[in-house]
């Protein structure tokens, strides 16, 4: 009988031990039992040392759900921006500002939308004159001397109408040429015809303006004061109202910079009369929260207080988290339904910051 050489023996001893260990793996049941250390570290209460302050917050007790939150104004924020691009001439608020609906925020420059706003509305003015004048007619003195032209006209006809008379009896004894017969029918139908057009504009300035011309005067007007609205328009764009009765909360561009409306801010009001809080609540929870209920935040700036608050709106459609701490074991693929918390007295507290919303069962 041969003899099996020793590297093989090894081999099936390595495998034999490396079975019988996951053997014993599978069949363990793991233990229940918690270390007793860390039973005792457990229970185990830190006290603040000597001359330190606790800022740790005992957990609320009772029947409450709760989430994350975060304060915002009692309307939301509201993001306001320019409807063009431009550089920013001026800023006309600071943050902390309260401003009034309507109010300048801002202005881009618009040197050249200006001067061609006073181009138009020059335009207008000249129009608006020209339809007084026509609608006005022709003054005295416009009328007297256009009778003294008719009548100088008038005369003037009539003298060379004699003229002609004459030369016509001299060219028949041979004491006028043809020539001087010829010239003096011409001057007689030209002071004839001038009569005419004399009498004929006469006639125009007592009658007044016809009624074309004043329509026409109209219509220049209205055109030019279209023109001025377009004008007055497109300078409009450049500056920046506010959109309601809020505060500043933040101005995020300077002057000199440029602006261009990429669905950036300019920047950012909300009203802070009152302040809510916006609490994430877990899809798990939603069936015990209900409206005007009960509810409270906590904040890590005001250890041991408690901001009152009331359940004004519940979210219609789930969402994602809005407010993300720092925990590594947080779940961030939960859905969550948006609670708002109408706070009581929120002194202190600023929009944007974060707080742990607690709401009554």
């Amino acid at each position: 009988m041969r003899s099996i050489p020793w590297k093989g023996a090894l081999a099936v001893a390595a495998t034999a031990f490396m079975l019988s260990t996951v053997a014993r793996a599978v069949t363990a049941q793991p233990s229940t039992s918690p270390n007793a250390a860390d039973v005792r570290n457990a229970a185990r209460v830190e006290a603040p040392r000597r001359g330190q302050r606790d800022d740790r917050d005992a957990l609320p007790h009772g029947e409450l759900v709760a989430g994350n939150g975060v304060v915002e104004p009692a309307d939301r924020e509201t993001r306001v921006a320019a409807s063009v691009a431009g550089r920013i001439a001026r800023i006309a608020v600071r943050e902390g500002q309260r401003v009034r609906s309507g109010e300048i925020l801002a202005e881009l420059d618009g040197a050249a939308e200006r001067a061609a706003l006073a181009a138009a509305e020059a335009d207008v003015s000249v129009s608006e004159a020209e339809l007084a004048r026509a609608r006005r007619g022709t003054r005295a003195e416009d009328l007297d001397a256009t009778r003294a032209e008719t009548e100088a006209a008038r005369a003037r006809a009539a003298l060379s109408a004699e003229v002609l008379a004459r030369t016509e009896r001299l060219a028949g004894t041979g004491d006028a040429t043809g020539d001087e017969l010829s010239r003096a029918r011409r001057q007689a139908e030209v002071d004839a015809a001038s009569m005419r057009q004399a009498d004929a504009r006469g006639r125009a300035a007592v009658n007044g303006t016809r009624r074309e011309d004043l329509q026409v005067a109209v219509a220049r007007l209205r055109a030019a004061q279209a023109r001025r609205d377009q004008a007055r328009a497109v300078a409009e764009r450049l500056v920046v109202r506010a959109p309601i009765d809020a505060e500043v909360l933040f101005v995020k561009y300077r002057i000199g910079e440029y602006y261009a409306p990429n669905g950036e801010a300019l920047m950012i009001l909300g009203d802070t009369r009152a302040l809510r809080a916006r609490i994430d609540v877990d899809e798990r929870e939603i069936a015990r929260i209900r409206l005007n209920g009960d509810g409270f935040v906590t904040a890590d700036a005001f250890p041991g207080r408690r901001v009152a608050g009331r359940v004004v709106e519940i979210a219609r459609r789930f969402g994602r988290r809005n407010v993300r701490t720092d925990d590594p074991a947080e779940r961030i693929d939960t859905k969550v339904l948006e609670v708002v918390l109408a706070l009581s007295d929120a002194a202190g507290l600023v929009p944007g910051q974060r707080v742990i919303g607690y709401v009554a069962r």
